[in-house]
């Protein structure tokens, strides 16, 4: 059986994207910080699908912790470990004339150089020394962006630059990891409540979008799942966000939509 490890699995996007490998037949590995009863009853609820799911605690702020994270995944599965979902990622507010570089750095390490990590390890698995590029096409990886790359605005300023390089990085990895592994991504709108955003103000931002309504978490796991489906694609990113990149907006859509229900201009 073909497993996939995603990061940030236990909760939030992370959970339905495990849920969806499910339901297409794939093992979960559902890494973890600090959710460990949430990974736990994930784990517990695929299992009771008649899934197979095992969690995987680890930090990936440094490389000793994402290698700790990554040996210990293939201890139990081996090279069954087919595809990696880079799902977690840190989320704080800054802007550019008072950026803290220690906080910036901070996202760099998650939201970067974590994926870029264990990118590079997946396709090391795969690789044997008699046979250096497996061109199987199974094998790949699925780093999960945000709208907000095709859709610049200066606010989350650090953590906006993690994921444009991270999108710049799916097209130089897929050039540079083939055969032996694809990559692609996926870059979802806004679909949860974050950081000091009311439930009021999530429900009208989460309209903000062309097709005017919120966007199903399942649409985006779906397509993560599609990716690790279609031994085809590769250097591709699937912009799943009800058109939410094609509607400019001058500040993060949050900070938009509250000065709107505050009586200000956009």
């Amino acid at each position: 059986m073909a497993w996939t490890l995603i990061t940030g699995g236990a909760t939030r996007l992370g959970r339905e994207i495990a849920l969806a490998f499910t339901q297409a037949g794939w093992g979960v590995a559902c890494h973890y910080r600090h959710s460990q009863d949430a990974a736990q009853q994930l784990c517990e609820s695929i299992r009771a699908q008649g899934g197979l799911a095992m969690a995987v605690q680890g930090d990936l702020e440094d490389e000793a912790s994402c290698q700790q994270l990554f040996n210990a995944t293939v201890r139990e599965i081996g090279t069954d470990l087919q595809c990696v979902v880079n799902n977690a990622s840190l989320f704080e507010p800054d802007e550019a004339r008072h950026m803290n570089e220690a906080q910036a750095l901070q996202q760099l390490q998650v939201n970067l150089m974590a994926p870029l990590r264990l990118s590079r390890w997946l396709a090391q698995l795969h690789e044997t020394p008699t046979a250096p590029a497996q061109p199987s096409g199974q094998a790949s990886v699925i780093h999960v962006l945000d709208q907000k790359v095709f859709n610049l605005n200066p606010d989350y300023f650090s953590y906006t630059l993690s994921k444009l390089a991270l999108e710049r990085a799916v097209s130089l990895q897929a050039q540079a990891l083939a055969p032996t592994l694809r990559v692609n991504g996926v870059a979802p709108g806004l679909m949860y409540l974050s950081g000091p955003q009311s439930q009021d103000n999530f429900d009208k931002a989460s309209q903000a979008n062309l097709m005017r309504r919120p966007l199903n978490p399942r649409h985006v796991a779906d397509s993560v799942v599609f990716l690790a489906n279609n031994a085809g694609i590769t250097g591709t990113t699937l912009r799943v966000d009800n058109g939410q990149h094609l509607v400019p907006s001058p500040r993060d859509i949050m900070f938009v939509t509250e000065a709107v229900m505050n009586g200000g201009s956009p």
